[in-house]
């Protein structure tokens, strides 16, 4: 059973799985993730999406990425398929990390009549870069890591695989895939 359990999905926004950076590999993990915030909606475990929220002037991500998700657009969209529903929490970030200079820590503290989250199940994009730094950072705040194998991915798969590798040996993630996280929750 995995203690007080948090789904954070990160950054399954149009301009990653159908625009300017689309990363064809996603359409394996959409299935997957859909049936991860389902079935922690019906258990009643929280649904964060942590979601880039870019301005112009973001140079520390633009300047090696190009603009995108730019907050306001289209492309900073939650795709239609994960798109978060009443009582899901939306968490804008604009760097990689879902923590650096955001709610979300705060969020996670005051969940569960404020008991809190303590463990994150981490799903979305990209394994090697979001999904690394914001393991690192939950990492560093003290919470379990939870990484659904088949609920990440990256430009590539070799770039998937060492993320996977990384944050399993670094930060001590355990790598699960969605369905046995799905028979964890209480």
């Amino acid at each position: 059973m995995i203690n007080n359990p948090a789904v954070v999905v990160i950054d399954m926004l149009n301009d990653f799985v159908t625009g300017k950076l689309e990363v064809k590999r996603t359409k394996y993990i959409i299935p997957n993730l859909k049936r991860l915030v389902e079935a922690a909606r019906s258990k009643g475990v929280p649904v964060i999406y942590s979601n880039d929220a870019h301005y112009p002037q973001d140079v520390e991500v633009t300047r090696k990425w190009g603009n995108h998700a730019i907050k306001g657009t289209e492309g900073a969209h939650v795709i239609p398929e994960l798109e978060p529903a009443k009582g899901d929490y939306v968490v804008e970030k604009r760097t990689y990390s879902g923590f650096y200079e955001t709610g979300l820590d705060p969020l996670l503290r005051s969940l569960y009549k404020g008991e809190g989250a303590k463990t994150v199940i981490l799903g979305g994009l990209h394994t090697h870069m979001c999904v690394r730094h914001t393991a690192a950072d939950a990492f560093f705040r003290g919470y379990r890591i939870i990484v659904a194998k088949d609920g990440v991915e990256a430009f590539t798969l070799k770039d998937h695989e060492e993320g996977l590798k990384y944050l399993e040996n670094v930060y001590n993630a355990k790598i699960m895939l969605v369905n046995e996280i799905i028979k964890e929750f209480k």
